[in-house]
């Protein structure tokens, strides 16, 4: 079964392929997408199913989306839905994490989570699935790996963050991985 991801991050589809070996997932550049899907929602629910509905309208080919938010404890749930632009429209990976680390100077609660929405249009059908994450954010970048805030983010039970550990290890407790555990499994008893 081919399905669209609904994504021009090269990291995140490598990332789902990695999880979802029995299935051909391409990204947007596969069909030809080269526009930046509109996010307008407010909730990473809302954004999710803009995107998944959009690639399946468009190009008539199965799909699914995902949003993702860090959602800060000591912050209201900032940055949240907006956790890709908190810095300016330019989704700068190192200014987000300098902002979200400068608004949480001098908070003792540093508490977070990670959360996604995946939104899966299958034969007309809409499902959506949703993994969480929670964890502490930490005052200083550690590791390599990952993308986003990854390098500030430890993961509840652990003392590595997540831009510390292999990607099999991130991708077995993450946020995304848990997610798209739930759609794998309805994929699979769909088939």
């Amino acid at each position: 079964m081919k399905i669209c991801f609904a994504t021009h991050n090269q990291n995140k589809l490598k990332e789902i392929n990695q999880i979802l070996t029995d299935f051909e997932i391409i990204g947007l550049t596969d069909i030809g997408c080269v526009e930046e899907i509109p996010e307008t929602g407010t909730t990473l629910d809302e954004n999710s199913k803009i995107k998944a509905d959009f690639v399946t309208s468009q190009y008539q080919i199965s799909c699914f989306a995902d949003d993702t938010g860090l959602e800060v404890e000591a912050l209201g749930g900032a940055p949240g839905v907006y956790s890709a632009r908190y810095a300016g429209e330019g989704r700068d990976n190192g200014a987000n994490m300098e902002l979200l680390l400068k608004n949480l100077a001098g908070h003792s609660d540093r508490s977070a989570r990670f959360r996604t929405v995946i939104t899966l249009i299958l034969e007309g059908e809409t499902h959506q699935f949703e993994g969480i994450v929670n964890g502490r954010i930490i005052t200083e970048l550690r590791g390599q790996e990952g993308f986003g805030y990854d390098p500030i983010f430890i993961p509840e039970g652990y003392d590595k963050t997540f831009a510390e550990m292999s990607a099999a290890d991130k991708n077995a407790i993450s946020h995304r991985g848990r997610a798209v555990a739930k759609l794998e499994k309805f994929l699979k008893n769909r088939t």
